[in-house]
């Protein structure tokens, strides 16, 4: 039964994806002209590409494109610069980077929080002015204070990635079960060791609910933020496509980006799953 449920939704996707494909080539081909009421600046911007008809592509050109940077991954063809898969390499590497630095603060900070309601209290209204921060906000203070484009990338990922674990991780501590606690201060379990094999089993989906929310914010705005530095990664590889008006290089890198946020969603999503306590 659920075999046949994911196979018919299987296929409904690639017929949403293939009704999507055909209306893009037919408003493309159908010459949706340039409006003639077009922003002067806007027509400057745009120079020689603000002429004529349509310059959006379709989906054939789009997937030669991506064609052309599957067979050539690691230099962008024509040309000595990285290619997609190196640019995608570097935005990766900062995103894990930044997570794996916010996990290692987060968790054991969300811990002590969620054992100590005086803790608790006392942090939690710096938690909430924090957290509604912008990332982006952090990032010109951060090159004013590191002078490192590159750790400023970082640093950014790793405001982002801090609060919904350390949010996760406090809710799921305090939301332990009682009785379990109580068997283990009955049988004289030590702290840290109930810590350990209690609490910790116990508040795992929950804590691995904020790690994947925290990778899906973090690849979001590593985009953003590659974007503003410039140097590398694919935020940078979008930009630098918009200034060179390669329409499909952007598309090819959106669809990409997508790909990739999906493909990280997918593995803490696996790992919540394995965590998840059953009775």
């Amino acid at each position: 039964m659920t075999t046949s449920i994911r196979l018919r939704g299987w296929l409904g996707t690639l017929l949403i994806i293939g009704l999507f494909g055909l209306v893009w080539h037919w408003l493309v081909t159908g010459g949706v002209g340039v409006d003639s009421g077009m922003d002067p600046e806007y027509a400057a911007l745009m120079g020689a590409a603000a002429q004529g008809g349509s310059n959006m592509p379709g989906p054939v050109d789009v997937l030669a494109t991506i064609w052309m940077h599957i067979t050539s991954p690691l230099v962008y063809p024509g040309s000595s610069q990285p290619g997609l898969l190196i640019q995608i390499a570097y935005s990766i590497g900062r995103v894990l980077i930044g997570f794996g630095l916010a996990a290692m603060v987060a968790i054991p900070i969300g811990f002590v929080i969620g054992m100590s309601p005086v803790l608790n209290h006392a942090l939690n209204p710096i938690v909430q002015v924090l957290r509604p921060v912008s990332p982006l906000a952090w990032m010109p203070l951060a090159l004013y204070t590191i002078k490192d484009a590159e750790i400023s990338s970082v640093f950014v990922i790793f405001m982002c990635s801090l609060w919904p674990m350390l949010i996760n991780t406090s809710f799921g501590v305090m939301t332990v079960r009682q009785e379990w606690l109580n068997v283990a201060r009955t049988l004289e379990v030590k702290p840290l060791r109930m810590a350990w094999r209690v609490i910790l089993p116990a508040a795992a989906p929950t804590i691995m609910t904020g790690m994947r929310i925290s990778i899906g914010i973090a690849w979001l705005v590593i985009v953003a933020a590659e974007m503003l530095v410039g140097g590398t990664g694919i935020g940078y590889f979008v930009w630098n496509e918009w200034n060179n008006l390669e329409i499909t290089n952007i598309i090819t890198a959106i669809l990409l980006i997508g790909v990739v946020g999906m493909t990280l969603d997918t593995v803490l999503g696996a790992a919540a799953r394995m965590a998840a306590y059953s009775e």
